[in-house]
């Protein structure tokens, strides 16, 4: 598929890897809809990046049934951009990773969605009705405002299961064609 002019940029912050595991899987799905996509560490940011990129997702770990504190920071950090009113239109969505199998990843993607309301932009979340609960499911969460994955306190390499990430490159396909509706 030809890569469109239409850019996605991918936000998260991964202290043990997981989280990055899903954006990666994530930009694939975009990838294959034929859309730019940049993934970016809330670490290391290009502000100029997300000022031009025509859609936003927004990804952390639930820790203790919140935002992480780096992603809390980047929130903060985007002040002058909610003031003027920069990201105002552009489509949003967002995913997050934890440990357990609820551990109030909800509350998470509810932190992230009202932060991209302030900003003034489009929501978009996983319209994808659950096929079952098993691992090899997808949406086994059945998560309708984002994203949600679980990693079972295991490592990167075996985990989160593979429903969880073919859920997520269904996300990133899902996301990419409703930013091209949009445009």
């Amino acid at each position: 598929m030809s890569i469109s002019s239409k850019s996605l940029a991918i936000v998260y912050h991964s202290p043990y890897g997981h989280t990055a595991k899903v954006a990666r899987y994530i930009e694939q799905g975009a990838l294959d809809a034929g859309v730019c996509v940049s993934l970016m560490n809330v670490e290391q940011i290009d502000w100029d990046v997300l000022d031009t990129a025509d859609a936003i997702i927004f990804g952390c770990p639930t820790y203790m049934g919140s935002i992480s504190a780096a992603m809390k920071l980047f929130m903060e950090q985007s002040s002058k951009r909610w003031l003027a009113r920069a990201w105002q239109g552009k489509l949003a969505a967002a995913f997050t990773n934890g440990g357990g199998l609820s551990g109030d990843k909800l509350a998470v993607l509810q932190q992230i969605n009202l932060f991209a309301m302030q900003h003034g932009m489009l929501w978009s979340g996983l319209p994808l009705m659950a096929t079952g609960r098993s691992v090899e499911d997808v949406n086994r969460m059945s998560s309708f405002l984002g994203l949600m994955t679980q990693s079972d306190n295991a490592p990167v390499d075996v985990t989160p299961p593979q429903g969880d990430l073919d859920t997520a490159i269904w996300f990133g396909k899902h996301i990419a064609s409703q930013m091209l509706r949009l445009n």
